[in-house]
């Protein structure tokens, strides 16, 4: 059996709570199967998760571990993040 040893996934927040996020996850690149459901603890986000905000899960290395990183907030200066 083959492990997948290197991988970056771009996710997305589609819902969460104080414990639990439901978010998307694609492929990079982009594969024909469409994004996978998946609940990730909001505990595993090293920023302030909320509906729509991007993220990445990478694992460079066979012997790392898959990290969570965060979409940066600005863009020209401004901030992209969404009022509630």
């Amino acid at each position: 059996m083959n492990i997948l040893t290197t991988f970056i996934l771009i996710g997305m927040v589609d819902s969460h709570d104080s414990s639990f996020a439901t978010v998307e996850l694609n492929n990079n690149p982009s594969l024909n199967g469409g994004p996978a459901l998946a609940v990730m603890p909001v505990s595993a986000f090293p920023c302030e998760i909320y509906e729509g905000k991007i993220f990445y899960v990478v694992k460079l290395q066979e012997d790392d571990e898959a990290t969570v990183v965060c979409q940066k907030e600005e863009s020209n200066g401004r901030t992209t993040k969404k009022d509630d």
